[in-house]
């Protein structure tokens, strides 16, 4: 690499550009659509739109459908995996960011069908092999989640890179 940053891309991203940039699939794909990534490549914001249809309301509270907490930091680390591979302007690589931690998580209001979820990814240290991030989901100006996690990069297929049960952000 010539120590040029890339290009930032065309805003919005498309579910088309998250699919090739993902290994995730439906229904554990949890980003619709990357709306803002910071010209320093320090932030990024990415769209989760929740619908009644999805598979984990139905037992999520029959009745009183919430979104599982847990599936919110994955929809975060999802959008810090996408930030990642922008900031290394490989959006069609092999790589896969493997979640490695997740430290300070705390919920602070449940999302429910209807709710636009804006998952905003910070960076706070990378571009080796190890990558840190703050997450924050929001629902309006409130927000709903938060977290800091670690994750690492690897070529596809590389179950070794963070230890056997590190799966992918």
């Amino acid at each position: 690499m010539s120590g040029v940053a890339p290009l930032p891309p065309a805003l919005p991203l498309d579910i088309s550009v998250i699919l090739r940039a993902l290994p995730h699939r439906y229904p554990f794909l949890l980003v619709d659509r990357v709306v803002d990534y910071s010209a320093d490549g320090e932030r990024c914001v990415a769209i989760k739109n929740v619908t009644i249809n999805e598979p984990f309301f139905v037992g999520h509270f029959p009745g009183h459908p919430v979104m599982p907490g847990v599936l919110m930091l994955e929809a975060m680390a999802q959008t810090s995996a996408l930030h990642a591979r922008l900031k290394l302007g490989d959006l069609t690589g092999e790589r896969i960011v493997y979640l490695m931690g997740i430290d300070r998580a705390k919920f602070r209001k449940p999302v429910v069908p209807g709710d636009r979820l804006e998952l905003h990814s910070t960076l706070l240290r990378g571009g080796g092999r190890i990558w840190k991030f703050r997450g924050e989901a929001k629902v309006g100006d409130q927000k709903v989640a938060e977290a800091e996690y670690m994750a690492t990069l690897a070529g596809a297929g590389a179950e070794d890179a963070a230890g056997p049960d590190a799966g992918p952000a």
